[in-house]
């Protein structure tokens, strides 16, 4: 073989060593750059929200409990004018971003929110969590869906939550639909007959109910996040409900807060045991009981978020536009 063929034979062998080099590489960077919540130069999060909540016959409500109705749309909740409205809908520039919560209700019977970011610690180069409160105000801009929604029924009786409610991508699917969530509130009642303006004015925390609706599929980046992060094996479908560590408290960067930190001080266990989180797809026999509305108008205050600290929650989730559906019910047995 000539000194050229040689020389050749081995520039080839390098450039194969380099290439293979590269694939490990990437592969590693792709291994660990799987995080929960999202990384603090991911702009995109939710592009946009769709919200419909419709009731089957003899149920009525209300985004000002004066125009009652059987359906109500996006335009209906932002539209809502009324003392005391504070309905939040992100809308066009005002993106989705990822939140937690334990579910602990404040003393105006809000929900308590926290917003969290990745970033390195700054010394060993680890990434911690940091969070803030996010707070809710009335509008188009904000981190996650808040509205306040009227019933209206002539007597006691106990509300369903069919199974044509879900949340689920509109478009292509990233994944994020898979860490959706749903809070409903329930603040009070007033008697039927009663003013709108009584009803505007009722503040508390009578029952509290938290549905998680794709809690029993992963993608394969979400399985990544769990083990890498959690070092958690989860399935891709049928998967069981788990508990996961809302955050409950404000966490700033000294406190140097690791992703899979359990510190009571600022995570409190959600059980979907006592949350009532089931499948999307709820079957027709089995409705599920949200609470009970008394006779009258029944405020309650409906949250729409992705939560943070779920495995469904990392980057490559991140971008995607969200459906979220409701539909109540009076009657279990409704086909």
């Amino acid at each position: 073989m000539s000194k050229k063929s040689k020389k050749e034979k081995q520039r080839k062998k390098r450039r194969l060593f380099l290439a293979i080099i590269m694939i490990l590489f990437v592969g590693v960077v792709l291994t660990t750059s799987t995080y929960a919540w999202f990384t603090a130069n991911r702009t995109v999060t939710v592009e946009s929200i769709d919200v419909t909540v419709t009731t089957s016959e003899g149920l009525q409500i209300s985004t000002d409990a004066t125009n009652w109705k059987s359906v109500v749309t996006n335009t209906d909740i932002t539209s809502a004018a009324w003392s005391g409205v504070n309905n939040q809908l992100p809308q066009g520039t005002n993106l989705l971003s990822p939140v937690s919560t334990d579910g602990t209700i404040d003393s105006n019977g809000y929900m308590e929110m926290f917003k969290g970011t990745i970033k390195s610690d700054g010394t060993t180069g680890n990434n911690i969590l940091t969070a803030i409160k996010s707070t809710e105000t009335n509008g188009t801009s904000g981190d996650f869906v808040v509205f306040d929604l009227f019933f209206q029924s002539t007597n006691a009786q106990t509300i369903y939550l069919t199974s044509n409610s879900s949340v689920v991508a509109k478009g292509t699917s990233t994944g994020i639909e898979n860490a959706a969530r749903v809070a409903l509130i329930k603040e009070g009642s007033v008697a039927y007959g009663s003013a709108a303006s009584a009803a505007y004015a009722i503040k508390g925390s009578q029952a509290k109910f938290i549905w998680e609706p794709n809690y029993d599929v992963h993608t394969t980046a979400a399985i990544a996040n769990a083990l890498n992060n959690y070092g958690t094996t989860i399935p891709a479908t049928g998967d069981s409900k788990r508990s996961y560590k809302g955050v409950t408290a404000a966490i700033p960067e000294s406190a140097g807060v690791a992703l899979n930190s359990t510190d009571t001080a600022y995570f409190a266990d959600v059980n979907p045991a006592t949350t009532g989180s089931v499948t999307s797809g709820i079957p027709s026999s089995a409705y599920l009981s949200i609470f009970q509305v008394d006779a009258g108008i029944t405020k309650v205050r409906i949250y729409m978020w992705i939560e943070g600290q779920d495995y469904d929650c990392e980057d490559r989730a991140s971008g995607g536009s969200l459906t979220y559906s409701l539909q109540f019910s009076i009657d279990d047995k409704a086909g």
